[in-house]
């Protein structure tokens, strides 16, 4: 049985660069990182096969060749397998196209118990990949789990956030969840962790190797666009006044109504 975990690798936050024409991120040569919240679900894969001493924890990442960085950091922290998702094919690909890539990458794969994601990517901030890859897949799905209650061959029970406070939803197995950060604290790499990512070599999977319809990848086949890119507006500093209650509230009245608010 398979714990699937998907993971992203993002740009650092200081080093965001967009291709004007295209509307996508240039990811080739910036210096990038593992998605925060994705090493929040390679520790619950791997607690999970800790905890029930099953299952192996194969964790997929799509991007380009330099991505294969982020499956090395999932192996240090002890994951079994890696699959990095490459093809030029692939690239500009929006939340659908991702999702549906991943989900037929997973089939490929064969034998899910459990696919964990992240419950958003910090550059885009949709949260749509995980609910997308289970619809593609037909799996039951829980997401913002902030807890697994409880997991067995073909049950999972799990806590999970909500704005109101805390729900407990039990689901069938395969599932698709995705966690926040509330669920764990990711484990630092071991030194013979390390040592084996060091030599580890990721198998991967092209538009070829991936039974894919190609209306459905890459630029091609994402419904959603990037239009445009723009600085925000550089924010004015606001306007300070003194006196007494009175007054300020006559003159705040005052400018209320200029603006057309009252």
């Amino acid at each position: 049985m398979n714990i699937v975990v998907c993971i992203k690798q993002v740009p650092d936050t200081q080093d965001v660069q967009m291709d004007p024409e295209r509307g996508t991120l240039i990811r080739e040569g910036v210096k990038s990182i593992v998605n925060p919240f994705d090493l929040y679900a390679i520790e619950e894969g791997l607690r999970i096969k800790e905890r029930t001493g099953k299952g192996r924890v194969v964790v997929m990442t799509m991007g380009p060749p330099q991505a294969e960085e982020a499956l090395r950091e999932a192996i240090a922290m002890g994951a079994d397998h890696g699959i990095l998702i490459s093809d030029r094919a692939f690239a500009g690909a929006d939340t659908l196209a991702t999702s549906y890539t991943l989900a037929k990458s997973i089939e490929k794969l064969g034998s899910p118990w459990i696919i964990i994601c992240g419950k958003q990517a910090m550059d885009g901030d949709t949260a749509q990949v995980g609910p997308e890859l289970a619809t593609w897949l037909n799996f039951p799905q829980i997401t913002y789990v902030s807890r697994i209650i409880d997991i067995g061959d073909d049950r999972i029970k799990v806590e999970r956030l909500t704005d109101y406070g805390y729900d407990i939803v039990e689901s069938s197995l395969p599932c698709v969840i995705t966690v926040n950060k509330e669920i764990n604290e990711p484990r630092i790499p071991s030194l013979r962790g390390m040592m084996k990512a060091k030599k580890f070599k990721a198998e991967v999977w092209d538009s070829s190797s991936v039974e894919v319809d190609q209306r459905y990848i890459g630029l091609d086949g994402s419904p959603t666009r990037v239009v445009s890119i723009f600085a925000p507006p550089v924010k004015k500093g606001g306007e300070k006044y003194h006196g007494e209650p009175e007054e300020l509230a006559r003159h705040i009245a005052r400018k209320l109504e200029e603006m057309k608010i009252i």
